[in-house]
């Protein structure tokens, strides 16, 4: 499915190829949570980085989040964010771990997206006590990383399109 997307500002304007179109994750881990997400949590797509085309890429940044794990020592992310470095829009992120995959925001997302048929809630050991984790059927929740990835989440939903 070929999703456009911008930054607030329009300064940032990109298109991407997403086999993993459906925003059925909320990650509420620190780092989303914190660099992308206002309601407690992110939520990321599925996309193929080859077919990432970007205007206005003078105007990127990358943000290289420092790992805290408790009994380690800090360390950078090689995952990169990118952000709008005009209005500040979170709007994908690539790991040169998964150098075939890009995971935009679906924030920053303008194409109409597929409704969910499931949500999952993951990360919820980070979640802060304030944010209202919904609950009941079609909720899935995770302390950590469910182990269903997200290609396989939509391959069983009949939504991955490749």
């Amino acid at each position: 499915m070929l999703l456009k997307g911008s930054c607030h500002c329009r300064a940032v304007t990109f298109s991407v190829d997403a086999m993993s179109p459906a925003p059925f994750m909320h990650c509420h881990c620190s780092i989303c949570r914190k660099t992308a997400g206002s309601g407690g949590y992110a939520i990321n797509l599925g996309a193929h980085a080859d077919s990432l085309k970007v205007e206005g890429r003078e105007h990127l940044r990358v943000y290289h989040a420092v790992l805290r794990e408790e009994g380690q020592p800090d360390q950078r992310s090689p995952a990169g964010r990118h952000f709008c470095g005009e209005c500040g829009s979170a709007l994908w992120l690539w790991d040169p771990r998964w150098p075939e995959l890009v995971h935009p925001h679906a924030s920053a997302i303008d194409t109409p997206l597929p409704k969910p048929p499931e949500i999952v809630e993951m990360m919820l050991a980070d979640a802060p006590d304030w944010v209202d984790v919904p609950s009941g059927p079609g909720y899935l929740h995770f302390d950590t990383y469910p182990e269903e990835s997200l290609e396989d989440w939509h391959r069983r939903h009949g939504l991955l399109s490749e």
